[in-house]
């Protein structure tokens, strides 16, 4: 596996190696002593969640407040999007900013991010399966979001606004100012 390093402090870009014979391919998608090795955390998954989407849904940008807050690591199992993560911690030398990387089932690349980081993601090909562990449990009422939108954020999803697909939560969220962290 290897694991290179984001724009985004503490925030992780991770390749597995991919095994290919005449069956079909395996893959290690997580291996805690190299990860551990290479970035110093330690983590301790919880949680494991899955999405299916259709073509142009947009889902987040999402993230639990205060002690809730989860680092996760994503991925796409089947297709492919555009995943897109903000830090949102107020004393980070990359606060406010974003980083973007296309996940899919062909390049198998992972993104790990760190607690107190919005994330969202948009799906590109016909159908997408996105997975994600996380290290926290889910708390409703630590739920919060920020609009995709935001003009503060200034996220190019590069995709007509007019295709997007929103779920009526994500259509209502606030923006980054009217947010509280």
């Amino acid at each position: 596996m290897e694991i290179e390093n984001t724009p985004l402090k503490d925030c992780f870009l991770l390749k597995p190696s991919v095994f290919h014979d005449h069956r079909g391919t395996f893959i290690e998608s997580f291996n805690q002593e190299r990860f551990e090795e290479v970035t110093g955390l330690r983590t301790n998954f919880v949680q494991d969640n899955q999405s299916t989407s259709k073509k142009g849904v947009l889902r987040g940008l999402h993230f639990q407040k205060g002690p809730f807050g989860q680092a996760k690591l994503l991925r796409c199992v089947l297709g492919e999007v555009l995943d897109v993560v903000v830090d949102l911690r107020p004393n980070s030398p990359t606060f406010k900013k974003s980083f973007k990387a296309i996940l899919s089932d062909e390049n198998h690349l992972q993104l790990y991010i760190p607690s107190g980081f919005a994330h969202g993601f948009l799906t590109l090909s016909e159908k997408s399966v996105f997975a994600y562990k996380c290290d926290q449990y889910y708390n409703k009422a630590a739920d919060s979001g920020i609009i995709w939108n935001d003009p503060t954020l200034a996220i190019d999803w590069n995709f007509p606004e007019g295709e997007l697909i929103l779920s009526e939560k994500d259509a209502n969220l606030p923006t980054f100012d009217e947010t509280v962290l």
